[in-house]
């Protein structure tokens, strides 16, 4: 299969980068966008598909044409140190910090709140993550065949009824789509460009553009022309596929407030609307399957945290790391679903933008032959004014808003991403004829 590979194999790497991306999580934000932006879901969906379809398929094309099997072989083209400490909060976003809690937290949602009465307080929330990352510890400390079970059978079952569900939220609509919410009354686009950062797919594809990697050559796709063409057709089948279901299921959100009103949450939105459709028993096998599929991505997450840092320290063993694990996902998670998103925006804010502009310059690498201080000074600016605008201090956005094209719409790190792209490219002219750049294959 080293010429071309049949497309039987290109629609099972399609299928597989889908279902790679499209996590419980996912689910529950394109409902939240669409309650929010009401009428104006279309365009606010529109920014939403752009970074939480888009670019993470993009990232992964970028690991394609890189030629590198390893995160941190990659982002070390910028710097060892950058590479380093690059890789360590990328796992720890992915990791116990912000995705393996939401899994918890998600479930729970879904799962069991609707069944709690208004005022249950914080008791069934620590209890149920416990127990949640109990049993992820157990199936990652001991893998079986339960998890391929789970996500062979109990995976297809959960996507064949949010399909279902969708599809009738669609053609028959809970009630009229409303007006917006104030913030989502103008630069629509943009609120849900950022959005889509929720996602963390774009810096999952970092993680996940190996595997898929690794399963081309596996077949005997070695070429880097072959990996790149059946990386370009699966990420097509991928796309079309996710932003199907992201739309409709932003449709369904925004086609539920006239109905049954606002909530704080996508994992709320869904469960009322499953009971909607589906009365109890609806509700409750949708948790069930809800609950099932995120314990299949907790117990993925956290083997591949606990390898990564296995690896980098192996002084711990991979064991301890689970543990370790464990135990601060169900602390962290213990804040609660609304707030862990809460606070997860601003720092998603920092890193997503330094993720984007690495995926670009990793596909012009040849244009600028592999210069580090490319990488170095663009990654640098985009940095500065990520940080900035992650943090929102009132004085500083004053100041850079009249000076960035888009900085009000949290995108100001663009200009000094291109611009810093330029001063490195002299920089590394200027050191090259002094024979001291080193470019970076």
């Amino acid at each position: 299969m080293s010429n071309k590979a049949p497309f039987s194999f290109v629609l099972v790497i399609g299928l597989m980068l889908f279902a790679l991306f499209f996590g419980a999580g996912n689910l529950i934000f394109p409902p939240m966008l669409g309650q929010l932006a009401g009428t104006n879901f279309w365009e606010a969906n529109l920014g939403f598909l752009v970074t939480g379809v888009g670019l993470p398929l993009m990232t992964v094309l970028a690991f394609g044409f890189s030629g590198k099997t390893d995160l941190l072989e990659l982002v070390k083209r910028v710097h060892p140190v950058f590479g380093l400490i690059f890789s360590i909060i990328l796992y720890l976003t992915l990791g116990p910090l912000f995705a393996l809690p939401r899994s918890g937290t998600v479930s729970f949602e879904i799962g069991v709140t609707p069944f709690l009465p208004k005022d249950h307080g914080p008791l069934p929330l620590a209890i149920f993550t416990i127990l949640f990352f109990t049993l992820t510890c157990f199936l990652a400390l001991n893998p079986t065949k339960i998890v391929d079970v789970i996500g062979k059978v109990l995976t297809p079952l959960k996507l064949t009824f949010i399909g279902l569900l969708v599809l009738i939220a669609v053609i028959k609509p809970i009630s009229p789509i409303q007006a917006p919410v104030k913030a989502y009354e103008s630069h629509v686009f943009f609120k849900g460009f950022q959005n889509g950062y929720l996602t963390m797919d774009t810096l999952a594809a970092f993680v996940f553009g190996i595997i898929i990697i690794n399963a081309m050559k596996e077949k005997g796709i070695t070429s880097k022309k072959q990996i790149m063409i059946t990386c370009a057709k699966a990420t097509v089948i991928a796309a079309v596929i996710l932003a199907a279901l992201y739309t409709a299921l932003a449709y369904m959100g925004a086609s539920s407030v006239g109905e049954l009103g606002y909530f704080e949450n996508g994992g709320l939105i869904l469960s009322s609307v499953s009971q909607y459709y589906f009365g109890f028993y609806g509700q409750i096998l949708l948790g069930l399957m809800i609950t099932v599929a995120c314990l299949t991505t907790s117990v993925g997450l956290m083997t591949s945290c606990a390898s990564f840092f296995n690896k980098l320290y192996p002084k711990i063993s991979y064991k301890s790391f689970v543990v370790i694990l464990s135990v601060l996902s169900i602390a962290i998670s213990n804040v609660g679903l609304t707030n862990l998103i809460t606070i997860s925006g601003p720092v998603l804010k920092i890193i997503y933008p330094v993720a984007i502009v690495l995926a670009f310059l990793t596909f012009l690498h040849p244009v600028f032959f592999g210069k580090s201080e490319v990488y170095q000074v663009s990654l640098f600016f985009t940095l500065v004014v990520s940080v900035c605008g992650g943090l929102s201090v009132k004085s500083i956005d004053d100041v850079l808003a009249p000076i960035l094209p888009l900085y009000s719409d949290g995108l100001g790190w663009v200009l000094p991403a291109l611009v810093g792209m330029l001063i490195g490219g002299v920089i590394g002219f200027v050191r090259n004829a002094g024979g001291s750049s080193i470019p970076h294959k």
